[in-house]
């Protein structure tokens, strides 16, 4: 058996992680386990099910700006002490050019993977850009899960290589096709029956721009008093999004669940999917909106690579009216699943993908 270790800082709902959890349920654990380490210790909502499935989850320190010694020897000891690891991947970049050194030495196989196409702004994300730009010549393999996200963080010159992998945010599809019967029994249960329902779902910070939503919202609310936003997720704003609902006269209309493990169900309760963010590097959900018929409303700073089906808009962010309007236009649900699958995001294609790139790789570092 070959155990992968995976470096994900978080295992709290996100799109990394969902997207890792997808994988790890379909690939074949009498062949590939993965373990995980974090740096969130307190973020663990996956960690048991991790558990169940024969993982194990690992906490180290995280990068505090003025500790770089202490992550290099926290990870040389640990590699000293679990030397059955013959890879790394690694979905955590911010300060990933501090032990990827580190794994190699003891003779692990390296990989980044780009999630994203932003770090941030201000001096923390400054310091993020000028700690990732090694990490297109320490990895042994650069991985992203678009184009885009591929190219921001390694360079055109670097996607270019036999070195980069190209691997799509998949899905289970067959999870996302349910009965209409499933829509009409969510929908009473969250006492939203025969009303417009928005959703969303995205953790609670600032790159997935909950504040124009709500504004948005706010003026699909003039149009259609009736009209529900459900938001699905948690964060560290999803308190100050609930006090400017309030703030807008729109939070009995407001729906928050907080995380979720019935998303499919959920998305087959809403009408349109609406998905503000200010950055992504290939947000799953909107696939996954997509897989379950739902029609998208995206900001125009997110991937084409998403664009599978004639379910998506893109609109430029800036105009809560033009968002409600397109919000509020009459559109259809449809079955979106078998583009979906073309277009490379089927989760069972992705986990063969990394289980030939995971078998290369362990047969290189030497027999475990």
């Amino acid at each position: 058996m070959i155990r992968v270790l995976h470096m994900i800082a978080s295992l709290d709902v996100g799109g990394s992680q969902t997207m890792m959890m997808n994988i790890y349920r379909n690939i074949d654990r009498e062949k590939i386990q993965f373990d995980f380490i974090i740096d969130h210790p307190g973020e663990t909502y996956f960690a048991p099910e991790i558990e169940a499935m024969g993982g194990r989850v690992y906490t180290l320190a995280g990068f505090h700006g003025t500790n770089a010694g202490e992550i290099r020897r926290d990870w040389n000891n640990f590699f000293y002490t679990h030397p059955e690891y013959r890879i790394l991947h690694s979905h955590s970049r911010s300060y990933a050019s501090l032990y990827l050194p580190v794994a190699r030495k003891h003779g692990l196989k390296t990989i980044i993977h780009s999630h994203s196409t932003n770090s941030g702004s201000g001096l923390k994300g400054a310091v993020k850009t000028v700690l990732q730009l090694p990490l297109r010549d320490q990895a042994d393999i650069l991985m992203a899960c678009s184009q885009g996200s591929g190219e921001w963080l390694y360079g055109k010159r670097a996607c270019r290589s036999e070195r980069f992998v190209l691997l799509p945010n998949g899905i289970d599809t067959s999870r996302f096709t349910l009965a209409p019967s499933v829509r009409e029994q969510y929908r009473r249960d969250l006492g939203i029956g025969g009303r417009f329902v928005i959703g969303n779902v995205g953790r609670f910070r600032d790159v997935k721009n909950h504040t124009f939503l709500l504004d948005a919202f706010q003026k699909v609310h003039e149009r259609n008093p009736g009209a529900v936003l459900l938001l699905v997720g948690v964060g560290p704003l999803q308190q100050a999004m609930a006090e400017k609902a309030v703030a807008l006269g729109v939070a009995d209309q407001v729906l928050m669940t907080g995380n979720r493990d019935d998303v499919p169900e959920l998305l087959s309760a809403m009408d349109v999917f609406a998905f503000p963010s200010l950055w992504e590097g290939l947000p799953m959900t909107v696939v996954e909106a997509q897989a379950a018929g739902l029609p998208c409303v995206l900001s125009d700073t997110i991937t084409r690579e998403v664009d599978v089906s004639p379910l998506v808009e893109y609109l430029p962010l800036g105009d809560p009216d033009v968002w409600a309007e397109a919000l509020l236009k009459p559109r259809k649900r449809l079955d979106a699943s078998e583009a979906i699958r073309e277009a490379g995001f089927d989760i069972r294609d992705s986990a063969a993908k990394l289980t030939a790139l995971y078998t290369r790789l362990a047969g290189e570092a030497g027999a475990l």
